[in-house]
């Protein structure tokens, strides 16, 4: 790419830059601190999560309730929190610029810590805790739902579920769209993924979704629409089962996620994008790999839900200039990269593959120890930044249909020897992805990202026993 094509870099790609942000974690980390020596029931959950699961309280906390004063105002608009007004929070601060909770100015001396959960009744049952002997806000189906789990010195750990709902109060609860919730979990859940013409999938998981934001709003749909999506990556994945096993003996779920990975043909990338944008998310940082990884992504994010999607698809460095993730690419491609590949041999990932890998906050060394102790062996880690860990699991090797090999056989992108090795022994589908962040750094390491791309090529892995069933 030349010089001067430099000096008109769209906007875009100049409009995210994320750093980490030490004072306002030293912040997040006092309150914590506080809470936990006030709480001797949360701390020992704390232990627990790290013994257990290989997870971090802190990373599992959705809130901090701390006392209001002048002092604490000014530290958070030091440290970079600004006013976010909420329902039943109208002091309540959000840092733009990174991954902490948020934090509520509360009137009392009391200290309060909300952690996230998929379900409430499934927590306080893992921390058998009784109904009668905790105060529950919201009902059982709808968008908020929290309660006391532990109580200190002063100090109370809640258990937080949210579905498509930022507020500290339930909404008006609705049973009819309770149970519209419920059918249209059911729905996306048991949808159709196979067809013989994509785009035709497209239409029809476009009606679903459709049907769903006409009942629930964009929001409530979103959080269904991405349960759906973890159940059927989880079928297909040993390590996911594991470690949502181990998560959930906890009552916690899968509520430490932090972005869901889609791989996509050039195709249909844009209706991809089209997609999510329906759901409510909107465009983060473009990513491009390099002239030889020939791979680029747009991450996205849903605010609401706190969802953030990293969407891969095969392509050059000129074309990361245009808007590519919604006018698509103008040029074709015979040779497929690895993301084109994988998507011919498993299918889309938003459709019969289901995605690429699931990534979630971990502690880091403490996964890799425990997983390796139920024998799910962690590849070396491509991103070790003090602020930033990443690895995957080993691949979970898929049988591949033979329509699919030989429809890459017969355009010329793969050779007989590759067929006969995907026929025989199958080609990695899905990953569980180890993350640690620190500081709050809300990015992604490109470089690093570049070298997992490479490393996870169908091309050259050599896979043994096959997990799972073929797209």
């Amino acid at each position: 790419m030349s010089q001067a094509t430099f000096h008109h870099i769209p906007e875009v790609l100049k409009q995210f830059n994320w750093t980490p942000q030490p004072a306002a974690q030293r912040l997040v980390t006092e309150q914590v601190d506080a809470f936990l020596k006030r709480c001797p029931d949360a701390a020992q959950l704390a232990h627990r999560m790290k013994d257990q699961t290989g997870t971090r309280f802190i990373d599992w906390i959705d809130f901090i309730t701390i006392p209001r004063s002048a002092d604490i105002r000014e530290r958070l608009a030091e440290t970079g929190f600004i006013s976010q007004p909420q329902p039943q929070a109208e002091h309540c601060y959000i840092h733009p610029g990174a991954i902490f909770p948020g934090i509520v100015l509360g009137e009392s001396s009391n200290l309060q810590v909300g952690i996230k959960v998929e379900s409430v009744m499934d927590f306080l049952t893992a921390m058998h805790i009784p109904g009668g002997a905790t105060e529950l806000h919201g009902e059982p189906l709808g968008q908020f739902r929290m309660a006391r789990a532990f109580k200190g010195e002063d100090a109370d750990l809640l258990a937080v579920e949210r579905h498509g709902w930022r507020g500290f109060v339930a909404p008006r609860f609705d049973a009819l769209k309770a149970v519209q919730a419920q059918q249209h979990l059911e729905r996306f859940c048991l949808r159709t993924r196979t067809f013989d013409d994509d785009a035709d999938g497209f239409i029809q998981t476009n009606r679903l979704v459709d049907a769903a934001i006409a009942d629930l709003g964009p929001d409530w749909t979103c959080d269904l629409f991405f349960n759906a999506e973890r159940r059927y990556w989880m079928q297909r994945n040993r390590a996911a089962q594991v470690q949502h096993g181990r998560q959930q003996r906890l009552g916690l779920g899968w509520a430490n996620h932090d972005h869901h990975t889609y791989r996509s043909s050039r195709e249909h990338f844009p209706r991809l994008v089209a997609l999510l944008e329906k759901l409510g998310f909107v465009c983060r940082e473009r990513f491009y790999a390099g002239h030889e990884a020939q791979w680029g992504a747009q991450v996205m994010e849903h605010h609401v839900t706190g969802i953030t999607t990293f969407n891969d698809v095969d392509m050059n460095g000129e074309e990361l200039l245009g808007d590519f993730s919604h006018e698509g690419f103008k040029q074709s491609r015979d040779r497929l990269g690895t993301v084109g590949l994988w998507c011919g041999l498993h299918g889309e990932a938003i459709l019969q593959a289901g995605m690429h890998h699931l990534e979630a906050m971990f502690d880091w060394a403490a996964l890799v120890e425990q997983l390796e102790g139920r024998n799910i062996r962690t590849m070396h880690p491509f991103t070790t930044f003090p602020y930033l860990k990443q690895a995957f699991t080993e691949g979970e090797p898929w049988g591949v249909d033979e329509t699919r090999v030989d429809r890459l056989l017969d355009r010329g992108q793969i050779t007989h020897d590759q067929a006969e090795t995907f026929m025989r022994d199958g080609a990695i589908g899905s990953h569980l992805e180890n993350l640690e962040r620190n500081d709050g750094f809300k990015g992604f390491n490109q470089q690093g990202v570049s070298d997992i791309i490479s490393r996870t090529d169908p091309r050259k892995q050599r896979v043994g026993k096959l997990h799972g069933v073929g797209a």
